[in-house]
């Protein structure tokens, strides 16, 4: 498949309108029946670089690709991964689970020095999941936090397609650490997802603690805890 290469036109449009920050925002493990669900984070300025070559989708890159790009994103964007566990899917479900991590990515972010003064979320898919999570110590330094959410970002906006290679690397070495733990789930090569040898695994040995139970059951459909934008699911 030829990755399609990503651009800044829309953060440079949001720039130029006045935004002071454009962060780009992608998750991964959204579908996994085990291991935590994370959310990346990439936010530049109107100083930002040219787009590093090679950078796509991480859905689009071989793991050795991904893994290559993430010194040069983390040196071209400052980028944070937020994770919400098994745990907290099974208990609050996923919806809240993204907007968990994705607050935990941009705190992070504000830790490290970022203001959010003047800046804007660029979120991929076609709902969103964050504005209802940010917390009250984000809100202080900024409400509403402007969130827009665009169908593919991950594919054409180069700072989500870098949130998105964070996120992707980050979330596959938990998995294939804990591959090494419970080797039976074959989590080095599935990364929690429900492959074959996954479910067979779990028929097998029974679950892990890293597994999402309420979803063992539920392998084509997942509530959304009232929501009806099924499309968050998809992809």
């Amino acid at each position: 498949m030829t990755a399609v290469r990503p651009s800044l036109r829309v953060e440079k449009r949001l720039l130029a309108e006045g935004r002071v920050t454009v962060i780009g925002m992608d998750e991964v493990g959204r579908g996994a029946i085990a291991g935590p669900v994370g959310v990346g984070v990439a936010a530049v300025t109107i100083d930002v670089g040219r787009v590093p070559q090679g950078l796509a989708d991480s859905k689009l890159l071989s793991a050795a690709r991904r893994t290559e790009l993430v010194p040069v994103v983390t040196r071209w964007a400052r980028t944070a991964v937020g994770l919400a566990s098994a745990d907290f899917v099974d208990q609050q479900g996923i919806v809240p689970a993204l907007g968990a991590a994705g607050a935990q990515a941009l705190e992070t972010l504000v830790a490290d020095g970022l203001s959010l003064d003047g800046a804007v979320v660029v979120l991929d898919g076609s709902f969103d999941w964050l504005s209802r999570a940010v917390p009250a110590s984000l809100r202080a330094a900024v409400d509403p936090l402007e969130v827009v959410v665009r169908v593919k970002a991950d594919r054409d906006c180069a700072s989500v397609a870098a949130a998105s290679v964070v996120a992707k690397v980050t979330r596959d070495a938990l998995m294939i650490a804990a591959h090494d733990e419970a080797p039976h789930y074959a989590w080095a090569s599935n990364k929690g997802y429900g492959s074959t040898a996954h479910y067979d695994a779990i028929r097998t040995v029974g679950a892990h603690a890293l597994h999402r139970k309420s979803w063992l059951h539920q392998a084509s459909s997942v509530s959304l805890d009232g929501f009806d934008e099924l499309d968050v699911l998809a992809g």
